[in-house]
């Protein structure tokens, strides 16, 4: 079975210790899950980060559904492309210089084209655009918002 990340969305009020609490980690822990977060005091509302490492998850849908190629553009903004960007750093492919976020980017591309490498897709099918058949083995795990 495939492992899925855990992501908490700020809220007001909200600084990473209370959250490191809440999720029964550290501080430090989650600053190593969150590269995006260069100071320990400066979190903000509506930020999504990741609070565990990968788990199995509990049951089956718990994926996001391919959203399309057409999805994929820089005009897109949303929470899905960041919790790609997890998985494809978990896989072991990541391009990101920082950490994802829900902009789709030239980092989020040449990311992506790498994990299809992994699975053995070449020329045009490596182009770092999504496809049905690499994302369904990416296992995204499902956002919600």
């Amino acid at each position: 079975m495939e492992k899925t990340t855990q992501f908490y969305v700020v809220k007001t009020g909200d600084n990473l210790t209370k959250i490191a609490r809440m999720f029964h980690t550290t501080v430090d822990q989650i600053m190593a899950w969150n590269p995006q977060i260069k100071d320990r005091n400066k979190i903000y509302p509506d930020q999504r980060i990741r609070v565990a490492p990968p788990q199995e998850p509990e049951t089956d849908g718990e994926y996001e559904p391919f959203p399309g190629a057409d999805f994929f553009q820089a005009s897109v903004t949303s929470p899905v492309i960041e919790a790609m960007g997890y998985r494809l750093i978990d896989e072991g492919c990541s391009e990101y210089s920082g950490g994802p976020d829900s902009q789709w980017s030239q980092a989020d591309r040449k990311s992506y084209a790498k994990w299809q490498r992994k699975l053995g897709f070449g020329g045009p099918d490596a182009d770092g655009i999504p496809g049905r058949k690499s994302w369904d083995k990416l296992h995204v795990p499902a956002v919600y918002e």
